[in-house]
């Protein structure tokens, strides 16, 4: 019989992901990953919650259940460079590095360990394997589609995955889950940064940066108002800038468009201003699911951030960097996030954003 190795979370993804598996005739354990170990404002350890619902739902399913601990891992590999990131002035994604360095990094290790074939994970995400390569795709789901955060998975991790939700949608995963009377059907999905949730996301940076208060200007040098720490805000930004209700200003909303780390200035105008958009940008060290193509140039499409429609580039490789050209001009496109590149219903690849252009 083969043997998968789930990542049980507590959501209702993972624990549908488990049930399916099962039914299919597959071995399944489940595995719940600590990766953050912290009490939240009432003390209590959030990862202890989610593993009470794990131990619900695998004892409901009928599997048995690990777990383990990959803080070390997670601090290290993910956490440090998050925070490098930030003081950089960059915008880091920790969520594609954690899949790369923790959920396909020691829990594939793990996996393997105990002699298992296949790791699962909750993804709404498709693996197609052909001619002895692993592409990635889309998911049938395009609202729930997660490939953007696996982007950096190479062909071994492919390889070794399944995804049992690629073909079905969120609203079918909670009707499997009601249907099984699973405790979790209804438990809401988890947003934002893990290690972060649902809690103010610059009083938690401040623990770990100190601030340094500075003044937030117009591109012709007028201030209009201070800020906390270039570092807590985000290209295109207008909530928290504390400065809506100037009246010496254009009506028109306030948009964070430029950070300067050095002289602690953060950059704002109103509006959708030029300043905002940009042509292009350049990505090192970028991953191509499942090679590098035979052409140097060529067209595509590209997502930016999370949950954004695809936007037609063309794309020049120049060595293990590539540049990439919109066609047109895209906003608030942001150092530090990924660029990820489609072609169609498949993913080829994605990097890092080092500048815009």
């Amino acid at each position: 019989m083969i043997t998968v190795v789930v990542g049980i979370s507590g959501g209702v993804d993972s624990a549908v992901s488990a049930y399916l598996l099962k039914k299919q005739g597959y071995n399944v354990i489940g595995l719940f990953m600590v990766n953050w170990e912290e009490d939240d404002e009432t003390g209590v350890c959030t990862a202890k919650e989610d593993y009470e619902d794990v131990k619900r739902v695998c004892t409901k399913i009928g599997i048995p259940y690990y777990t383990v601990n990959y803080s070390k891992e997670y601090y290290d590999k993910v956490f440090t460079y998050f925070l490098e990131q930030y003081k950089k002035g960059n915008t880091p994604n920790p969520d594609v590095l954690c899949n790369r360095e923790v959920k396909f990094g020691p829990f594939l290790d793990f996996a393997k360990k105990i002699g298992a074939d296949y790791i699962a994970t909750g993804h709404y995400a498709k693996k197609l394997e052909k001619d002895g390569k692993c592409y990635l795709l889309k998911a049938f789901d395009k609202n729930k589609d997660q490939s953007y955060f696996l982007n950096q998975l190479n062909q071994q991790q492919l390889k070794s995955v399944l995804f049992p939700l690629a073909d079905i949608d969120k609203p079918t995963v909670r009707s499997i889950a009601e249907k099984l009377n699973l405790s979790n059907a209804h438990k809401k999905d988890s947003t934002g940064i893990c290690f972060i949730g649902e809690r103010n996301f610059r009083k938690f940076l401040k623990n770990f940066i100190p601030a340094q208060k500075g003044d937030i200007m117009t591109l012709d040098g007028k201030v209009v108002g201070k800020h906390d720490g270039v570092m807590y805000y985000t290209l295109g930004q207008r909530r928290g800038l504390g400065i809506g209700g100037k009246s010496d200003g254009n009506g028109k909303r306030w948009f964070v468009i430029k950070k300067d780390v050095k002289k602690n200035i953060l950059y704002v105008s109103q509006g959708n201003s030029k300043e905002l958009f940009s042509n292009g940008l350049v990505s090192g060290k970028f991953n191509f699911i499942p090679q590098r193509p035979t052409q140097d140039e060529f067209d595509c499409y590209a997502k930016f951030r999370y949950r954004q429609p695809d936007q037609k580039v063309h794309v020049k490789i120049v060595d293990d960097h590539i540049e990439v050209n919109f066609y047109e001009p895209q906003r608030a496109v942001t150092p530090g996030q990924y660029v990820v590149l489609y072609d169609g219903e498949v993913c080829l690849g994605g990097g890092e954003i080092e500048k815009v252009l």
